[in-house]
């Protein structure tokens, strides 16, 4: 078994993230992981990540507050408001964006496998 304490997360910068903290709480720097790694996105109101896509798919879990999501998928663009508890699943190559809008803080459960599937 592998704890790591919240307060204890190895903070990470991640490219195109703005007015958020990324915090590691699993695999990586954070500790032992053979498929997968986890981190927690806490976004200031106004907080927002590019719209960008990824070989590698993503789950979100929204643990505080309300966020929109955007995808953008074979030129097809979409976006859901999701509040606490909704999740989310980008596939890969889904181009994505998460925005808060709100005034309050948002927090984020994020889980991606360390590789993209095999072709």
């Amino acid at each position: 078994m592998h704890i790591t304490r919240l307060d204890q997360a190895p903070e990470y910068v991640a490219p195109n993230h703005n007015d958020m903290q990324c915090l590691r709480l699993q695999g990586r720097e954070a500790g032992p992981a053979v498929q997968l790694w986890m981190g927690m996105l806490i976004l200031k109101p106004g907080g927002h990540t590019a719209l960008d896509g990824s070989p590698i798919e993503k789950h979100y879990v929204v643990l505080q507050g309300e966020l929109t999501l955007v995808s953008e998928l074979d030129g097809i663009e979409s976006r859901e408001v999701l509040r606490t508890f909704d999740s989310c699943r980008y596939a890969p190559g889904e181009k994505r964006q998460i925005i808060n809008h709100s005034q309050q803080e948002a927090r984020i459960l994020l889980a991606m496998p360390f590789e993209p599937p095999a072709a």
